[in-house]
């Protein structure tokens, strides 16, 4: 009885067990086929096929006229190692002898390929941009090379090298932390990526879709048939930018070799015509091998190349900011404008004595449009200290987009600065003074701005309270068809509250510094009537002076046939009042339809090269 009952125990036991063990089967083979069915087709796929990745070419970057591109791609090669191809025996053999065609180090091959990895069939890259004369020399001892291979890598040829660059930019090797952010977007380890200006900023468009070439391999990564199926490319979209290279070689050219920026704007669209930043660099020198030595070169350099001050960098905007002092006086009716305040060249407050630019014994007595014309500093001291007052003009500062980003279509910018009482108490402990009121009053103290920003203040005047947003993207192409597949509307960025009759007495006081202020003889023009104001911003520097020249023209026309034109010369070049005379230059090449050298004849200008004396 006892052992029957033994028995049937065991039976018992042995059918649970067996059917616990069905039943979890089951359930696993539920789990592969049903749930996670198509994550184990996928790797079956994985295994039973190896892709090898056809790069696309990157779109093409055109000017305005679309027609010659600035940026193209030429014939590249790569050159790859199968490790799993090259026999144990002869490993170091095909190494040496590489590296001897490609004229690398057998270091360097090695880094890339891991003591680990030599049984891999995965190809690796050995080394880029190779002409097609050493992709010659390695297909005459192909056999001798097993493993080896090639395959086409276009590099990007930047036609236009001088200071279009910092639009432009450059592309380069995706860093980990750039791979970390962008792996779901189909970068991979050897994808090329923008790293600045339009290549950057537009990456996704320019980049294209890779291709693949399929090939059928074993479990262990080799080949077992000799067919193949091809998913081709498909090459980035071409992208035609608002520059105007005719007129971005005349700024260019205008500004010369002085530390600074230049800025050509439509201010009825926001349109970029020009952007010119000295020093610049030649982003062809990021496609070589040693990319990261001119990367280090250039950021080592004291003069900074690769800063685009144009947008990135800001300044005290000196007298320049006495558009938007005019524009708050008349708007708030803080003083008449017909009333005069005398200058003696100098005026004292608390413990300092304020020195305007001419010194004693000054402009006599001035009223606003004639304050605004010799910009007179004890004039906007005055008022700004006595009739404004901090907070209106911070908000006006504010109003005209100081502070803010310009919204530029480029990777970065600078918000400049508009300081307030808080900010000095918070940064400083220290309270505002009437000093800092006057300071800022005339453009200098904490107050910072762009050359852009700058040109936004303009187009704020012209188009009476709109400022739309500045762009360098006209259009993007289809590169098969040259079909416009979309174009970016104007967009509007700031609007002002100011009356339009504000505007036009300040569009009118403008055109007075030009005709009977401080620019007369460099803002002379035949052509093109100009209204502007100059600037002259002192930095510290002993003889030495940021110089402003902001300006557009015609006067007399629409704001849709305006254009603005900013140029900024730093006081770290040796003292010139260069600024309005390049913005002329500028204006009579664009509206003469001439050349450099022809505006410089045109204007008079041709001996006009040794430093001068300051003036605002």
């Amino acid at each position: 009885m006892n052992r029957g009952n033994a028995r049937s125990s065991r039976v018992t036991m042995l059918a649970i067990v067996m059917f616990a063990s069905i039943g979890i089967y089951a359930i696993k083979l539920f789990s592969m086929q049903i749930l996670n069915g198509d994550s184990y087709r996928r790797q079956s796929q994985n295994i039973s096929q190896r892709a090898k990745k056809i790069p696309a070419q990157r779109g093409e970057i055109f000017d305005r006229n679309g027609t010659v591109p600035m940026v193209l791609n030429i014939d590249s090669f790569a050159v790859d190692i199968t490790p799993g191809e090259v026999p144990k025996d002869q490993y170091q053999t095909v190494i040496s002898r590489l590296s001897g065609i490609l004229g690398v180090t057998v270091e360097s091959i090695e880094k890339k390929i891991p003591q680990a990895n030599r049984r891999s069939f995965q190809s690796v890259e050995v080394r880029a941009n190779v002409p097609y004369e050493t992709i010659a020399a390695v297909a005459e001892v192909i056999d001798e090379l097993p493993g080896v291979s090639w395959h086409s890598k276009p590099i990007r040829n930047y036609v236009e090298s001088g200071s279009i660059s910092h639009v432009l930019g450059y592309v380069g090797d995706i860093t980990r932390e750039e791979l970390k952010i962008f792996y779901n977007k189909g970068y991979s380890n050897n994808s090329l990526i923008g790293k600045a200006g339009i290549e950057k900023q537009y990456d996704e468009l320019l980049r294209g879709v890779d291709g693949f070439e399929y090939h059928t391999v074993d479990v262990k990564g080799q080949a077992i048939e000799n067919g193949t199926s091809i998913k081709p490319p498909e090459m980035g979209k071409n992208l035609v930018l608002t520059i105007d290279r005719k007129i971005q070689l005349l700024a260019e050219d205008a500004l010369g070799e002085r530390i600074g920026s230049a800025v050509v704007l439509k201010p009825s669209t926001g349109e970029v015509l020009a952007m010119v930043s000295y020093p610049y660099y030649d982003p062809n020198l990021f496609t070589n091998d040693n990319a990261n030595e001119q990367y280090q070169r250039l950021l080592a350099d004291p003069n900074n190349p690769l800063l685009n001050r144009a947008v990135n960098a800001s300044y005290p905007p000196a007298s320049t900011f006495k558009v938007i002092m005019t524009t708050a006086l008349l708007q708030e009716k803080a003083i008449s404008p017909d009333k005069k305040i005398d200058c003696d060249g100098e005026i004292e407050y608390g413990d300092r004595i304020f020195r305007c630019h001419i010194r004693k014994p000054g402009h006599g007595p001035l009223d606003l449009r004639n304050a605004l014309a010799q910009s007179c500093d004890v004039y906007y001291w005055i008022a700004g200290r006595d009739n404004l007052g901090v907070d209106r003009i911070s908000s006006y500062a504010e109003q005209f987009g100081f502070g803010k980003s310009v919204g530029i279509d480029l990777p970065s910018q600078t918000e400049g600065f508009v300081p307030s009482p808080q900010w000095k108490e918070r940064r400083f402990h220290e309270k505002w003074l009437g000093g800092d009121t006057m300071n800022m009053s005339i453009g200098q103290g904490y107050l910072l701005a762009s050359p852009m920003q700058l040109a936004d203040m303009v187009a704020m005047v012209v188009n009476s309270g709109v400022v739309y947003k500045p762009h360098l993207l006209k259009e993007v192409r289809d590169p098969a068809t040259n079909a416009i597949i979309s174009a970016p509307e104007p967009e509007k960025l700031l609007t002002s509250n100011v009356d339009p009759e504000v505007f036009q007495t300040v569009r009118d006081n403008m055109r007075y510094v030009i005709t009977n202020g401080t620019a007369q003889f460099p803002m002379k023009n035949k052509v093109v009537q100009l209204a502007g104001k100059t600037g002259t911003a002192e930095v510290g520097l002993v003889g030495r002076w940021h110089s402003w020249m902001v300006a557009y023209g015609p006067y007399d026309a629409p704001a849709s046939d305006a254009v603005i034109v900013v140029v900024m010369v730093e006081a770290t070049n040796p003292w010139e009042w260069w600024a309005p005379y390049a913005t002329n230059i500028i204006f009579q090449g664009i509206f003469a339809d001439q050349t450099f050298p022809e505006a410089v004849d045109a204007l008079g200008f041709r001996y006009l090269t040794g430093p001068r004396g300051r003036q605002e």
